[in-house]
């Protein structure tokens, strides 16, 4: 665990706040374009954690920096717009997530980074560190707003796109604008985007997407559908979707009310559970007071990756890993639930 002081706050437009940690002591955490920290709040007995991506990149020798959006009823979101004040101290963990940028010096070949909102926040790293650590790649930035006015860091992204006018464009997307087809993102406009800007082998170029599910998934099929891998493209998820059953599904559903034994082990030690259909694995190791980490609680992050040896986990959700992953036995502690007894998981 690390203590950050918050070193500056910055209005952002859209109700958006970017805070600049600096560490109380020691080296500043270490940590990969793409990633995120997650800050740990304590209320009497209570704890709450939030994550939060890096919009700061370590090849830039920048402070760390991460933006954080109001949300009305947001418990934590309130607390940072509304409570903490530059000097102020906040616990933080070690930064996690999959969603990375490997920079490749002479790899020639197109990122294309597709963001909405706030989603700029790890693509803004990302873009950061492709520039400075790369010499051939070019970048490709798909940024959608509601407007000019409410687009966070487009002050500081025209001048990335000044000094590197040869290797950086922005296609900037506004939903006020008077040209409707163009007003948002859509199959049609990916299509000719990729089109207009692939430099390079098609193989070689990187799609990262990061906004609303509905968002990342036009993108992800519509590259699909133009015959780039899956391995090409890349997604980072804040929110869960909406509850999207389907009312006129009437079919009776049969719930698993089982409670299923599990030995779980974690550094050195294995513990016993019993874990009822109601409470996933996370939950029950927490209620026995194990220091298992954890963050989103909501199978969109990567910080409670486990490999079940023994028996089988199901997923309420999951946003991270891959089928191929699934098959080989990765679970998600936070959404997983075991379907057979005598299940056995190594935390990670």
């Amino acid at each position: 665990m690390y203590t950050l002081r918050i070193s500056k706050i910055i209005p952002q437009p859209n109700n958006n706040i970017t805070f600049q940690l600096e560490p109380v002591a020691g080296d500043y955490p270490k940590y990969q374009a793409g990633q995120f920290i997650t800050l740990s709040f304590i209320f009497g007995d209570r704890e709450v954690r939030r994550s939060y991506s890096f919009n700061s990149s370590p090849e830039n020798h920048e402070p760390l920096s991460i933006t954080v959006k109001r949300v009305e009823n947001g418990e934590i979101s309130r607390l940072l717009h509304h409570t903490l004040s530059e000097g102020d101290f906040v616990s933080a963990m070690e930064p996690q997530g999959l969603f990375i940028y490997d920079p490749k010096p002479d790899k020639v070949r197109t990122l294309f980074l597709f963001a909405a909102g706030i989603g700029i926040t790890p693509l803004y790293a990302i873009l950061k560190t492709a520039l400075l650590a790369e010499h051939k790649s070019k970048i490709v930035l798909v940024y959608s707003n509601s407007a000019v006015e409410l687009t966070p860091f487009r002050s500081e992204l025209e001048d990335w796109a000044n000094r590197y006018p040869d290797r950086l464009t922005i296609i900037w997307i506004y939903s006020n604008s008077k040209y409707l087809m163009k007003a948002r993102l859509n199959r049609d406009y990916i299509l000719s985007i990729v089109k207009d800007h692939l430099f390079g082998a098609k193989d070689d170029a990187l799609f990262y997407t990061c906004g609303p599910v509905i968002y990342m998934d036009l993108c992800r099929f519509t590259l699909l559908g133009m015959g780039f891998d899956s391995d090409q493209i890349k997604r980072e998820t804040f929110l869960l979707p909406e509850n999207e059953e389907d009312d006129d599904d009437e079919t009776e559903k049969k719930i698993d009310t089982t409670t299923y034994s599990v030995k779980l082990h974690f550094r050195g030690s294995t513990y016993d559970l019993k874990i009822p259909f109601n409470k996933s694995i996370l939950d029950v190791g927490l209620e026995h007071k194990i220091k298992l980490p954890y963050s989103c609680k909501s199978g969109m992050c990567s910080t409670c990756i486990s490999q079940c040896t023994k028996g089988k986990v199901r997923m309420g959700y999951n946003e991270v890993l891959t089928d191929r992953e699934v098959e080989e036995g990765k679970i998600l502690l936070c959404t997983g639930h075991p379907t057979e007894m005598d299940t056995e998981v190594e935390v990670i």
